[in-house]
């Protein structure tokens, strides 16, 4: 008998222990599992229906010497005339909820709201409708990076009005789609945008006023996402129930070593690519430390006031805890370490890569993608995941976007594949052994996509399509299976904690 009852405990452990190890593996069981594109890397019909005229359109068209491969966005994915095809393709995946961005240009052509087009109306709702039907919920990004070229005509994000003319585009978004659409985000990743549109001069409408035009960017955008929000819960909460976050974009900055400085720099680090972002819309006001950091180098190279801009007390209160939700951006890491011999060159130069005062690297050991900057080192994400929690006080996160780039033709993707499991099993721990409140996760990106001054050189998608078809043939990867499975099964085949 004693023989029996310990062989029936024996088993009892043994299964106990084995739904321990599944339940470790698992995310909670309302995780939200999405996949994200954006108007002008997907959409195409740039001239068509209705549309106006965008500064990618523009750029891309009067500089393609300054796209990696001379190509443009012209014609793209062509999702305009295959969206259909795109919404089958996200219900085949099996995700609950598909992130796309809206063409500021298709639907208000001369960038205000004395007219708009309705073709280009009807083409969102129609794809909105379509995501419903198969009980996908769509997660619409306002702005992604395609202004209107009337806009920058009157200065662009470096016009402070410019936020007065997105909380207006907003708000006849959240009239429009808000009936369908419970999730928002307003701005995509404005420290990207502001520092490769009005910094480096890398991305359209590519100004090169680093040190200036950057925080006058950043300033306008944190307005824009604060008046946005403000609208959405004074007109439209009450009735449409939905919810409205930023998007942050950083690197995980990890220091080279233990030493005090370099500790110290990547703490400073995140501070400055992700701080100035979510630090106004949190607590009202830019990080202390790059407030002094840029007033201080002001007056020493002589200007009259800081070249970071002020926010007034009005504007502090409009934008302190304008989010529901925070959505996070991530790809990779850098390990950074002071900028040798700084103060020789700082009150000569005025750049936004001076007044960080940080020099990036990367261990040679991390995987490299096809993006001269992406190299894959998974535990980057959790980090980041938990220093976001620490900073802004446990706030729910969407992590939406995440990806791999390989070059064209690679269907047996594997090192994508690798890149997504590495990269969950940190976003599983930080949910279960961290408690961060982490609560989607969407891959950027579907298809294989116009990826911005790369061109088609660099491709995230877990969907081939053949840019030499005229048709633009959609093929599924391998990826494209893996990240399938886990959607629909809500685990993770291997993830030791730890």
């Amino acid at each position: 008998m004693r023989a029996h009852y310990y062989l029936g405990l024996a088993i009892i452990l043994s299964v106990l222990n084995i739904l321990e190890a599944k339940c470790k593996k698992c995310f909670p069981p309302d995780f939200i599992w999405g996949v994200s594109s954006s108007a002008y890397q997907v959409e195409g019909a740039w001239n068509t229906s209705g549309k106006g005229e965008n500064i990618w359109d523009w750029y891309t068209h009067t500089y393609p010497e300054k796209i990696a491969d001379g190509n443009n966005g012209d014609i793209a994915t062509d999702s305009y005339g295959k969206w259909r095809e795109d919404v089958e393709l996200v219900r085949d995946l099996g995700v609950g909820f598909y992130r796309f961005s809206l063409s500021w240009a298709r639907i208000l052509p001369d960038g205000t709201t004395g007219y708009v087009n309705q073709a280009g109306v009807d083409y969102y709702l129609n794809i909105i409708k379509a995501l419903k039907e198969h009980h996908i919920e769509p997660l619409v990004t306002i702005y992604h990076w395609d202004l209107p070229l009337t806009l920058l005509h009157q200065g662009g994000w470096l016009n402070k009005t410019m936020a007065d003319r997105f909380a207006e585009y907003a708000t006849l978004c959240f009239e429009l789609f808000g009936p369908y659409v419970k999730h928002w985000v307003t701005v995509n990743e404005p420290y990207i945008h502001c520092y490769n549109a009005y910094g480096t001069g890398l991305h359209a409408p590519g100004v090169n006023e680093s040190g200036t035009a950057t925080y006058k960017c950043l300033y306008t955008c944190a307005l824009a996402h604060a008046k946005a929000y403000r609208v959405y819960q004074g007109r439209f909460k009450e009735q449409q129930n939905g919810q409205v976050g930023p998007v942050l974009a950083c690197s995980w900055f990890a220091p080279l070593t233990n030493s005090t400085e370099d500790v110290l720099t990547a703490e400073n680090a995140l501070l400055w690519d992700l701080g100035l972002v979510a630090d106004p819309l949190v607590h009202g006001n830019w990080p202390q430390t790059t407030i002094d950091r840029i007033g201080n180098l002001s007056s020493l190279q002589g200007f009259n006031s800081s070249r970071l801009p002020e926010f007034s007390d009005k504007e502090k209160l409009l934008m302190k805890g304008s989010y529901d939700f925070l959505a996070l951006n991530y790809y990779t890491t850098d390990i950074v370490t002071p900028i040798p011999n700084v103060s020789s060159i700082e009150l000569t130069t005025i750049s936004y890569d001076i007044d960080k005062n940080f020099s990036p690297s990367y261990d040679p050991k991390w995987p490299q993608a096809a993006s001269p900057w992406l190299r894959s080192n998974p535990i980057g994400l959790r980090n980041t995941l938990n220093w976001l929690k620490d900073r802004y006080g446990g706030p729910r996160i969407f992590i939406t976007e995440n990806g791999w780039s390989e070059k064209q033709g690679i269907l047996n993707d594997t090192a994508r594949v690798d890149y997504i499991k590495g990269h969950l099993c940190n976003v599983l721990r930080a949910s279960r052994m961290d408690n961060v409140n982490v609560i989607g996760y969407f891959y950027w990106s579907l298809l294989n996509s116009y990826e911005w001054t790369a061109g088609y050189t660099e491709l995230f998608g877990l969907v081939e399509v053949d840019f030499q078809n005229p048709d633009r043939t959609r093929t599924p990867k391998e990826s494209y299976y893996y990240y399938k499975n886990v959607a629909e099964t809500n685990c993770l085949d291997y993830c030791p904690f730890r």
